[in-house]
């Protein structure tokens, strides 16, 4: 799985590296498992669900060339940045959908208050007859929402 601190930096053999993989020199594929595939198919926009893909993707063509003294290293980048890329769409995506509720919300909202001024007008045959955009203001400061974005 993909996680932030998954490799422990070893510090005991004078040379201050990360040494998971050293002796590793087959090592030519990293499989990934867990939710990140879910993950990047859950994302809003399908050039940032390829470009994810790509980057998942991409250890796998440069590990056969990596020399096996280097494979830890690398590794460890590559996770490092496919997860920061994945937190900045996750943050757009999170931006995009709580635009998607604003506009709801106001959809809603006018909604509402047109139904308020119809019954209104219906209710309305003896009583003097009200400016609409006074009607408006007050509907503004009475709608009943919960939530302001």
């Amino acid at each position: 799985p993909m996680k932030r601190d998954l490799f422990v930096f070893d510090g005991d053999n004078g040379r201050h590296e990360y040494n998971q993989f050293v002796y590793c020199e087959q090592l030519d594929t990293v499989d990934l498992v867990g939710g990140i595939h879910k993950t990047v198919a859950s994302l809003h926009m399908d050039s940032w669900r390829a470009e994810m893909i790509a980057a998942i993707d991409r250890i796998n063509q440069v590990l056969p060339n990596t020399p096996a003294n280097e494979k830890t290293e690398v590794i460890r980048q590559w996770m490092e940045w496919v997860m920061d890329k994945m937190d900045h769409y996750k943050a757009e995506h999170f931006k995009y959908v709580k635009e998607g509720i604003a506009l709801l919300e106001l959809a809603l909202w006018k909604a509402k208050l047109g139904e308020k001024e119809k019954s209104s007008e219906e209710g309305r045959t003896k009583k003097a007859k009200v400016d609409a955009e006074s009607v408006r203001k007050e509907r503004r400061i009475t709608c009943g929402a919960d939530t302001i974005w």
